[in-house]
């Protein structure tokens, strides 16, 4: 069996693209990454946007 590539250096280099290959992929994890996490910090915000809400609510309604 034969690598692709002889060694590691080889390997991140890729021929003088790896710039791009791993500009690519640390793009690509970076915006998992956010559309993983953004939902749930939008969550957490309603959640305690809504408590607030209702903590208002029932104070103004027992005046």
């Amino acid at each position: 069996m034969k690598f692709q590539f002889d060694s590691l250096d080889a390997f991140i280099h890729m021929g003088g693209h790896g710039v791009y290959v791993w500009t690519c992929y640390a793009l690509v994890y970076a915006i998992l990454i956010f559309l993983t996490v953004s939902p749930l910090i939008q969550k957490k915000n309603f959640l305690k946007q809504q408590k607030k809400w209702q903590q208002l609510q029932k104070d103004s309604s027992s005046s």
